[in-house]
């Protein structure tokens, strides 16, 4: 695995994500995200919340993962007078940003097609980086930190979400009945992403967790939203074929064991919360030792139910 948050210390082998297979899944699901984005739509306005309570005047924000570009018009009413840039590593879904971005009453924001963990914008461009359930996605996540490092200008506040480890537990227990190969992507711990930014040279880094779970009637209607939100497999490891119908039934079998009293299935994600700041005169960098887990139960919400 290649150095990232999402690897081993063997930093020879290949990384854990392809990312090939990850701009397929959300070329694929450029059409039909916004009709199944309720998990993503949920955390998104969490994290954009959570700006009301930080004392901030960005003259340029960067929506980093932007997908069809839902964040531009929030971030937009809460800074009016900045400037936007939506960036992700598709362009069908920069298709879709583009409509909504033209339709905003704060103005078209700047739309960028390029990889989280090569940024085209020069040092010390950014005075806000957001970025809802992206990071996740990138093969060597301690390239794409260092490169929001870079970009962002003192005091400016990078504020993001991932799922972390415990995400799809459900999901990965069905189909550990079924074989060993992996089916859901690695998530990156708290510590070891509150670890991350410290390494990348940013500061006061803060992360807390929280925890939502999806209700669904079958395995199915699970598996779709997966689909329509571009959530699907893109582990290095994962099985070429298609899954076959024995193997399917199998992993249903297995997933029954979980359904509740109420007679629906559960998919229980867990959302990592961080924030951490350029470094500057007014800032202190932590060491890797320092605590980084700081609870924020005030701004708790009970987690969204979605019944298919």
């Amino acid at each position: 695995m290649t150095a990232g948050l999402n690897e081993g210390p063997d930093r020879s082998a290949l990384p854990l994500l392809d990312l090939r297979q990850v701009r397929r899944s959300f070329t694929r699901a450029a059409a039909s995200y916004d009709g199944a984005d309720v998990l993503q739509t949920e955390v998104r306005n969490r994290l954009l919340e959570r700006l009301q309570w930080v004392q901030l005047q960005p003259r340029r924000i960067l929506d980093l993962g932007a997908g069809t570009g839902k964040a531009l018009p929030a971030l937009g009413a809460l800074y009016p007078d900045a400037e936007l840039v939506g960036l992700d590593l598709t362009p069908a879904m920069l298709q879709v940003a583009a409509t909504r971005s033209n339709s905003s009453a704060t103005g078209p924001a700047l739309l960028v097609c390029a990889d989280a963990a090569r940024l085209p914008f020069p040092d010390q461009s950014m005075d806000l980086v957001f970025s809802s359930l992206a990071i996740h996605w990138s093969p060597v996540l301690d390239a794409v930190l260092a490169e929001v490092r870079r970009v962002l200008r003192h005091p400016g506040l990078f504020t993001f979400t991932t799922p972390g480890p415990e995400s799809y537990r459900e999901l990965r227990a069905a189909w550990r009945a079924v074989d060993q190969t992996p089916h859901v992507i690695p998530f990156p711990e708290m510590r070891a992403l509150g670890d991350g930014l410290v390494r990348a040279g940013l500061a006061e880094p803060v992360m807390d967790t929280d925890r939502l779970t999806l209700k669904y009637r079958n395995l199915g209607h699970l598996v779709a939203d997966l689909r329509a939100t571009g959530t699907t497999n893109a582990s290095t490891g994962r099985s070429p074929g298609l899954t076959g119908r024995q193997a399917w039934s199998r992993l249903a079998a297995a997933y029954e064991k979980e359904r509740d009293g109420a007679g629906l299935l559960p998919a229980t994600v867990e959302i990592l919360f961080g924030q951490a700041w350029a470094p500057g005169p007014t800032r202190r960098r932590q060491a890797p030792g320092d605590e980084i887990s700081v609870p924020l139960d005030s701004l708790s919400r009970r987690p969204p139910q979605r019944q298919s």
